[in-house]
């Protein structure tokens, strides 16, 4: 009995952690040939956003940023969710650190 409330338990956790999240504005970012696109991504400031990674590399790539506190493995093509913000306004750069020459970019708050 344990087991299934456990189960039952995980389950709405995972239903209400989805709503809460689903009406996050949307925000896609491309990895292909190294690079970001788009290099510099204008979101809202004020606003928790969903950033959609999709490497379309065969290589993984490394999402990361200091300013965001972000960091993430994207496989070779895959793609993976990360949330940020709210944002105040300004510049937070980012970039791909197994491509550190040519993988850079921007998020700009406004």
């Amino acid at each position: 009995m344990l087991k299934y409330g456990l189960t039952l338990l995980a389950v709405i956790t995972s239903m209400a952690s989805f709503s809460v999240n689903a009406d996050k504005p949307v925000f896609e970012l491309l990895i292909r040939d190294h690079l970001f696109y788009p290099a510099e991504l204008v979101v809202p400031a004020g606003v928790k956003i969903k950033l959609l990674i999709i490497n379309e590399d065969d290589t993984p790539e490394e999402f990361e940023s200091y300013e965001l506190n972000r960091e993430k493995v994207i496989l070779g093509g895959s793609k993976t969710v990360i949330f940020i913000g709210p944002l105040r306004p300004g510049v937070y750069p980012f970039f791909g650190e197994f491509n550190m020459a040519t993988a850079q970019g921007r998020v700009i708050a406004e």
